[in-house]
């Protein structure tokens, strides 16, 4: 009961080992050293040591949101639902190259069906706001796996938020270039914040050229955070 975490580990691998090796013998398959058989021990332990770190890294590693290129502006969105209200909020950020916030916005809405609805909604804002902008090359980003791969996809769409789709492609004929992507939550903060005020406080903004306070702390936080 005295005994280490450690030294139960190397006790415990080595009972195995010592274990497999007589099977081995039983066989005929051949029989280890003890020296062997140590080393062998020392091997395993440090393999599963070095996974554990790897795997420790992985789930502590959190993906950044990333600036856009060769004169694009992206464009996320996202969602905010309340579901025993059918009550939505979106909000949508846009930002050029530098990272610098160039509109930022967030609506209200009521009699939203889903969740699944509300990303619609949001995503085709994205769009509305950059037709209006006239930006003609535009990165759609949203943390909506479901409604970035209805907005890549041409096959008509016939599911619950059809029309949304719909507009959404006869929207992004009048950019030059038009791409949608999938985001991690952990990189959507901006567009989540916004969202989650403007249900909050049951009330939009639109804002050319700058975000709200605790938004443009965000913005600048994610400029600090972004991997060279």
């Amino acid at each position: 009961s005295q005994c280490s975490a450690s030294h139960r580990r190397i006790f415990c691998v080595a009972v195995w080992a010592i274990w497999g090796d007589r099977n081995n013998r039983l066989h005929n398959k051949g029989s280890k050293s003890a020296k062997e058989i140590g080393r062998f021990v020392i091997s395993y332990i440090s393999e599963l040591d070095s996974v554990a770190k790897t795997s420790r890294r992985s789930s502590t590693t959190v993906k950044e949101w990333v600036k856009p290129t060769d004169s694009f502006i992206k464009i996320n969105f996202d969602a905010a639902y309340v579901r025993g209200q059918n009550k939505a909020a979106i909000g949508v950020v846009a930002r050029n190259d530098e990272g610098l916030v160039l509109l930022s916005c967030s609506e209200v809405y009521q009699w939203v069906p889903s969740a699944f609805g509300a990303e619609a909604i949001a995503c085709r804002k994205a769009l509305q706001i950059s037709v209006h902008m006239q930006w003609d090359r535009v990165i759609i980003e949203g943390d909506s796996l479901s409604i970035i791969k209805k907005c890549k996809t041409k096959i008509p769409d016939k599911s619950l938020v059809s029309a949304f789709i719909h507009d959404i492609h006869q929207l992004s004929i009048y950019f030059k270039e038009c791409k949608f992507e999938h985001t991690p939550r952990s990189t959507n903060g901006l567009a989540h914040n916004l969202a989650s005020e403007a249900m909050k406080n049951s009330r939009g903004v639109y804002l050319v050229g700058r975000a709200s306070r605790v938004e443009e702390i965000q913005a600048e936080i994610d400029k600090v955070r972004e991997p060279d």
